[in-house]
């Protein structure tokens, strides 16, 4: 499991500027915090190092906020650009 939430946190943090991508970018965050979390509960309870599933829950983290104003920016650019096409 920490695996994947260090992949995902890795795809979300990369694509998370991305237009195309950043649509989706943050649902493999929050995906990827939910997996990290697990796993690094688990593997302290279990006492084995949990240092890919810190390094997951970061990035997912990263990622998240990322593709959050990744989308935002996209919304701002596209209220502008409406706002310049009803001017001329």
């Amino acid at each position: 499991m920490g695996i994947a939430g260090l992949v995902l946190g890795i795809l979300s943090a990369v694509g998370g500027w991305l237009p195309p991508i950043s649509y989706f970018a943050w649902l493999l965050a929050i995906i990827g915090i939910v997996l990290s979390a697990l796993a690094r509960s688990k593997a302290l309870k279990e006492g084995q190092p949990a240092g890919v599933a810190t390094a997951g829950l970061v990035l997912s983290i990263i990622g998240l906020v990322l593709s959050v104003i990744g989308l935002l920016c996209v919304a701002v650019c596209v209220g502008a650009m409406a706002g310049a096409l009803n001017a001329i």
